[in-house]
């Protein structure tokens, strides 16, 4: 499949213009492509490319799953004349539209199903949102944010407008999920002094007060957080391990954790946890990186050890894995690998069975989130 930067033909993807749909959480499924310079097919996966810090390169990666026209490596630039910013950070999907987080530049911003921006709210101005945005999640009308500098803070989803936030949570946040009217983030760490001090605690907000509940302790330097089946799943970072840790909160079962292995990333669809535990040894040279693909079935609480891919390129093995995400309306899973500032990242497809589909350039570095639009 060709890589294209701005380029598009009209011929070829005329057939698949009309009323598009999605798999969002609303109920009339319609996509809203006004402004759209390019027709966009009915199965979308726009790709968040990180970048890298300082360099102003993030991007989105338009891909269509079937195959019916090019790939679009920067189609926020190619829809707003403007670059994304500096490190785009997250990218999720609601109500058919996209909502994207770019940590350095700072801001956040919600755009149409075609990646044409509607609103922009920048942080610059407000100094408790300074420390810079980092993550996002959405329910019930409303976009929760966490912030670097300690602070959480619930949006209007259509206007973006500030409706409440905590600004004493904790220090650096990471990742946020809400889930049963509870909003969960990561404290990662915090800065004292000028050293790096690791903290423990999943932060706890009521999402209709907005007020903070007790933290619940997880392993050290928690940064991923993902909701399934009612549980919490949280990945820590924790320096005296031998890897990342993966653990299991259970908010239903009086907030019990259970350390269920290592993993450095995790996707999930259907009650299946699909992880991947990624290790590098830096005593080498050139550095050797060695992944291991596993699963966790949420309902039976078992593990497998056998990995859920078949006939994977020899080099995903020993690729740089950066983020895994899966289209939760066909199962497909992506496995995006990262070449950091030396080139473009690449993306692996896989089947639900695990087969593989094919590979192909994200159009940009460091993949850092998917957004899925079917129909």
């Amino acid at each position: 499949m060709n890589l294209a930067n701005f380029k598009y033909s009209f011929v070829a993807l005329a057939s698949v213009a009309g009323v598009f749909t999605s798999c969002s959480d609303s109920d009339d499924n319609d996509f809203d492509d006004n402004g759209s310079k390019v027709v966009l097919g009915n199965n979308r996966v726009f790709i968040l490319n990180e970048g890298t810090m300082g360099m102003n390169n993030a991007n989105i990666t338009y891909y269509n799953p079937d195959k019916s026209g090019d790939i679009i490596a920067d189609i926020f630039k190619l829809q707003n004349g403007v670059q994304l910013g500096d490190n785009g950070n997250d990218l999720i999907e609601y109500n058919d539209d996209m909502y994207v987080a770019v940590y350095g530049s700072n801001y956040l911003a919600r755009l149409n199903s075609a990646g044409v921006e509607m609103v922009r709210k920048e942080f610059a101005s407000d100094a408790d949102f300074r420390g810079g945005i980092r993550s996002i999640d959405a329910d019930n009308g409303f976009i929760y944010a966490s912030f670097y500098g300690g602070v959480v803070a619930k949006f209007d989803a259509r206007t973006l407008e500030v409706k409440a936030k905590l600004t004493t949570t904790g220090s650096n946040l990471e990742d946020i999920v809400v889930e049963d009217g509870k909003i969960y983030v990561a404290n990662s760490y915090a800065i004292i002094d000028g050293v790096y001090t690791y903290l423990d605690e999943l932060i706890v907000v009521d999402a209709r007060t907005f007020t903070q509940l007790p933290s619940i302790k997880v392993t050290s330097n928690p940064n991923r957080v993902l909701e399934a089946d009612d549980k919490i799943f949280v990945i820590s970072n924790d320096y005296s391990q031998e890897s990342y840790v993966l653990q299991m909160v259970e908010p239903r079962n009086d907030n019990k954790v259970t350390v269920i292995g290592y993993a450095t990333d995790m996707a999930e669809d259907d009650d299946v946890l699909y992880l991947v535990d990624s290790r590098t040894d830096y005593t080498t040279t050139p550095f050797t990186t060695t992944n291991t693909f596993y699963s966790y079935d949420i309902k039976r609480g078992s593990l497998s050890n056998t990995s859920f891919l078949r006939n994977a390129p020899a080099e995903l093995a020993s690729a740089s894995v950066y983020s895994m995400a899966v289209d939760d309306e066909t199962g497909d899973i992506y496995i995006n690998t990262t070449y950091y500032t030396y080139s473009n990242g690449d993306v692996y497809r896989f089947r639900r069975n695990g087969t593989f589909v094919e590979k192909f350039d994200c159009g940009g570095q460091n993949p850092r989130a998917m957004v899925f639009m079917d129909r």
